[in-house]
């Protein structure tokens, strides 16, 4: 359909998810795990911060320059209102303050403030009974001692946090690859008449053919031809055929012709009007009651592939980009965010949903429909599952 087909189908679902955002965040069982304690401890060689969060949740951590800073989120939590913006000053050459805060409305964020010239090496784990993470930071020069030798790093994991994935070290065989909409479903239709469903499954199926190369990995198209799945039933399709990763590729439409760009969304909660207007318009088609939201939010909450989901989609985003900068000027990143797409629900994988151009923007439509601008969406999508598969470990 159309932008202007689908327009009120769109607000009114938006209208809908806002009640059922509202019920998630106000109503009696709040799905969110609540974080009652910070513990700094100066020790004679390092420093370790512990969070106290009691329960198993999924985390992530990075480190920023300018000012130097290492982060955490913690995610589907909350703050006890006593930590709420807390800062815990440390009294050392390296460190200078920790902070704590509600990031969003369902992730808290620590940040230590420091200084990397002064640091060796730090650490970001997780221990049981109770749940808690850990974050471990050795300075450079221990107190008292002239000595600049470096000692051998332990092995770290990848910034985006100890998943399960890695630290089973699990690897990827079967990817599943789905294209949007189809059947009676055109998704969005370009002012010349281009149908979403027709271009991404042209994409999908360049897509296949590169990761067909590798005779190791098994591709699987959720489907092959111009036919109609029920979002809600890819995941389930990619459950059956015991995927490793979930790819959901589709082109996107907004009310401004001169929005471009592409996008790559994970699965969660999100406040980004713009996000949960897309997240609207793809789930659109859904089949699912008002009655069956209790049980959706809690598929939502359990996820427990955002971490791996998100290390994905910014592989995957930051190639499309690059790919496509290349050879087009003016390719927009619009990055990665989390956002609640029903075709990403109940997903038992690290599972990702790409918004590979605006059928809504001209140029971008025009673009949309050539072959070469799709093989270069295909080659960067290709690329961006090849990084994700080395960061892994893997060949």
């Amino acid at each position: 359909m159309n932008y202007l087909r689908w327009s009120r189908q769109k607000a009114l679902f938006a209208a809908v998810f806002s009640l059922f955002i509202l019920t998630a965040s106000l109503g009696s069982s709040d799905p969110r795990i609540e974080i009652y304690n910070l513990r700094p401890f100066t020790h004679p060689t390092y420093t370790r911060v512990v969070v106290d969060i009691g329960q198993l949740r999924e985390y992530s951590f990075n480190e920023l320059k300018e000012p130097d800073r290492i982060y955490v989120d913690i995610y589907q939590a909350k703050l006890n209102p006593i930590l709420h913006k807390k800062t815990f000053l440390v009294n050392n050459q390296y460190i200078s303050q920790i902070r704590i805060a509600q990031k969003t409305q369902s992730t808290v964020r620590v940040v230590v403030d420091l200084n990397f010239t002064k640091v060796k090496r730090y650490r970001v784990f997780h221990l049981f009974d109770p749940f808690r993470v850990v974050i471990d930071i050795y300075p450079q020069t221990l107190p008292g001692s002239s000595s600049t030798s470096k000692t051998p790093q332990a092995p770290q994991p990848a910034k985006s946090g100890y998943s399960l994935v890695r630290q089973l070290g699990l690897g990827i065989e079967r990817i599943v690859i789905d294209p949007g909409h189809g059947g009676n479903d055109p998704g969005c239709i370009g002012k010349s008449g281009l149908q979403e469903k027709q271009v991404v499954l042209d994409v999908c199926q360049r897509l296949k053919k590169l990761l067909s190369q590798n005779s190791s990995w098994q591709v699987v198209l959720t489907r092959e031809s111009d036919i109609l799945i029920p979002v809600e039933n890819r995941t389930v399709i990619a459950n059956q055929k015991q995927g490793d990763i979930f790819i959901s590729v589709h082109a996107n439409a907004n009310p401004s012709k001169k929005r471009s760009g592409v996008e790559t969304f994970y699965l969660n909660f999100s406040q980004d009007p713009s996000v949960n207007a897309i997240a609207a318009r793809e789930n659109a088609t859904s089949t699912k009651n008002i009655s069956q939201m209790k049980e959706i939010i809690k598929k939502i909450v359990q996820n427990s592939k955002i971490v791996e989901s998100k290390e994905l989609a910014e592989k995957i985003q930051k190639n499309l980009v690059k790919n496509l900068s290349q050879t087009y000027k003016n390719v927009k990143d619009l990055g990665v965010k989390g956002g609640p797409f029903w075709v990403l629900i109940g997903g038992e994988m690290p599972s990702v949903l790409v918004e590979i151009s605006h059928m809504s923007n001209p140029q971008e439509e025009a673009r949309l429909k050539t072959s070469a601008y799709r093989q270069l969406i295909a080659q960067g999508i290709y690329q961006g599952i090849l990084d994700y598969i080395h960061s892994l470990g893997k060949e």
